[in-house]
C-alpha cells in the first residue's frame, strides 16, 4: 500500500523574528515567516493554491495580504494533533486538491488568539478535542483528549505542568527515572541553543543551575518548562513531482502518525504512557524504516519528561530506558549517536508548538543548519509533537 504522504514533499521553510514580549503584531510575524517559506521553495505567492494553519493568525488575513487564491486545506487528517495542518496539507497535494500548500503557526505571548481570561471550560480546544466514538465502560463514551480536563481542574490541577508532572512522577516510581536525567535534556537543549542565533536563551546552563531552579509542579522546576515566545514558522508542502524544481534539496515525507487521544489525560490503561505511543505505532506501520534508521530526532519538549516519553514511544529505547538514554547528554549531543533537539528545543529556543522541530529537521536534512549542523548530514529524521492525549509524528527523509 502506498500512503498519501509519500506523494508530498516539504519544499520550503521560513521563520520570523523570535523574541519575548516583542509587541510585534501577529500578522507581521506571520508574513515574515510565510514569505520566507515561499521564497525558500522557489515559488511566488501566486503559486500557492492551498493554505492551512492551527487557528492563530487567520488564514483570511494571510490570503488577503499576499493576494492568494488559496483553498483552505486545514482539515483532512484529523488525528495529528498540533501537526494536523501539515498532515492535511500532505493529503491535499496527494489528492490533487492543491499543488503547493502554505502551512504556518504563529504564537504571541501577549495579544494572541486565545483570550487570557478564558476558563478551561471555555477555552478553544485543540484539533483532537472530540469524544472517541467507540464505547468503553458500558454505555459511557470513551474518554477523549480533553474530556477529563474538568476533573483535573476540580482537583486544583490548573495547568499542563500539573497534569504531566503526574505522568513523570509515575514514570519515576516505575523505572527509577531521576530528576538529574531530566536535567540532561535541559542542558543539551541549552548547549544547542547557544549555536542558534534565534534562540531566546543561549547562556550556559549547568546541572547546578538546573537543580536550583524554582519549583513549578514536582518534579518539574522552571527549567523543565518551555519558554513562551512571539514568533511564526511556515512550511510549504508541495506535490512530490515538484522535487526536481526545488532550489534546495527537497525533504520527503516518508510516514506520518497521529492519535485520537483515547483515554484523555489520565484514563489510559497503560498510564503513564500517552497518545505518543499510538501516534508512533501508526507512523511505523506506514513505512519500512525502523527506529534504528533514525539519524536525528527533533522531539517535543514542552516539559523535559515529554522528550523521554517520545523516545520510548518511538521505540528509540525501551520502556523505562529513556532516562538512562539521555543521561550525560553524550548520546543525544550533536556529535552523538542520536542528535536531539539541535535547535535548542522549546526549553531554550522557544515554544513554537512543535513547528520549530519541523523547521529544524528540514534544515538538518538539507545540510543548512549553520553552526549547529550535525557533523554527519542526516538522511532520516523523526519529529514528534505533543503531550498527554495530543500527539503527531513524522519520518522525513532527504
Amino acid at each position: 500500500m502506498r500512503y498519501f504522504e509519500k506523494a508530498a514533499i516539504l519544499s520550503g521553510v521560513g521563520i520570523s523574528r523570535i523574541g519575548r514580549r516583542t509587541g510585534i503584531p501577529g500578522l507581521e510575524l506571520t508574513l515574515e515567516a510565510v514569505q520566507a517559506a515561499i521564497s525558500d521553495a522557489g515559488l511566488t505567492p501566486g503559486d500557492i493554491d492551498g493554505i492551512a494553519t492551527l487557528g492563530d493568525t487567520a488564514a483570511a488575513e494571510v490570503t488577503a495580504a499576499l493576494h492568494l487564491a488559496a483553498v483552505d486545506c486545514t482539515s483532512g487528517f484529523d488525528t495529528g494533533g498540533l501537526l494536523t495542518p501539515v498532515m492535511s496539507a500532505c493529503r491535499a497535494v496527494a489528492e490533487g486538491r492543491a499543488r503547493h500548500v502554505l502551512v504556518y503557526r504563529t504564537v504571541q505571548m501577549i495579544g494572541g488568539s486565545v483570550p487570557t481570561s478564558a476558563s478551561a471550560a471555555d477555552a478553544p480546544r485543540p484539533p483532537l478535542a472530540r469524544i472517541v466514538d467507540s464505547p468503553a465502560d458500558g454505555d459511557r463514551p470513551a474518554i477523549g483528549p480533553m474530556d477529563d480536563v474538568a476533573d483535573l481542574v476540580a482537583a486544583h490541577a490548573y495547568s499542563a505542568a500539573n497534569w504531566l508532572a503526574l505522568n513523570c512522577r509515575r514514570h519515576m516510581e516505575l523505572y527509577g527515572t531521576t530528576k538529574e536525567q531530566l536535567g540532561w535534556l535541559a542542558i543539551n537543549s541549552r548547549r544547542n541553543a547557544a549555536l542558534n542565533p534565534l534562540a531566546v536563551y543561549r547562556e550556559p546552563m549547568t546541572m547546578a543551575d538546573y537543580l536550583a531552579a524554582r519549583p513549578v509542579s514536582s518534579p518539574f522546576g522552571l527549567l523543565d518548562c518551555d519558554v513562551p515566545v512571539d514568533g511564526s514558522i511556515a512550511v510549504v508542502v508541495s506535490a512530490a513531482d515538484y522535487a526536481a524544481d526545488c532550489p534546495h534539496r527537497p525533504v520527503a515525507v516518508e510516514a506520518i502518525g497521529g492519535s485520537n487521544g483515547a483515554g484523555g489525560w489520565f484514563h489510559r490503561p497503560d498510564y503513564p504512557k500517552m497518545a505518543s505511543v499510538d501516534a508512533a505505532a501508526q507512523m511505523w506501520s506506514r513505512t519500512d524504516l525502523k527506529p534504528t534508521d533514525i539519524d536525528i530526532a527533533e522531539l517535543y519538549d514542552g516539559f523535559t519528561f515529554l522528550t523521554i516519553a517520545w523516545l520510548e514511544a518511538l521505540g528509540i529505547c525501551g520502556d523505562g530506558e529513556g532516562g538512562p538514554f539521555v543521561e550525560g547528554a553524550t548520546r543525544i549531543a550533536r556529535d552523538g549517536a542520536l542528535p536531539l533537539n539541535t535547535y535548542g528545543g522549546q526549553l531554550s529556543a522557544g515554544r513554537m508548538h512543535g513547528y520549530w522541530v519541523l523547521h529544524e529537521a528540514c534544515l538538518q536534512l538539507r545540510g543548512q543548519a549553520g553552526e549547529r549542523q550535525v557533523p554527519r548530514r542526516p538522511e532520516v529524521a523523526v519529529i514528534g509533537v505533543g503531550g498527554g492525549p495530543i500527539a503527531g509524528c513524522m519520518v522525513l527523509t532527504c
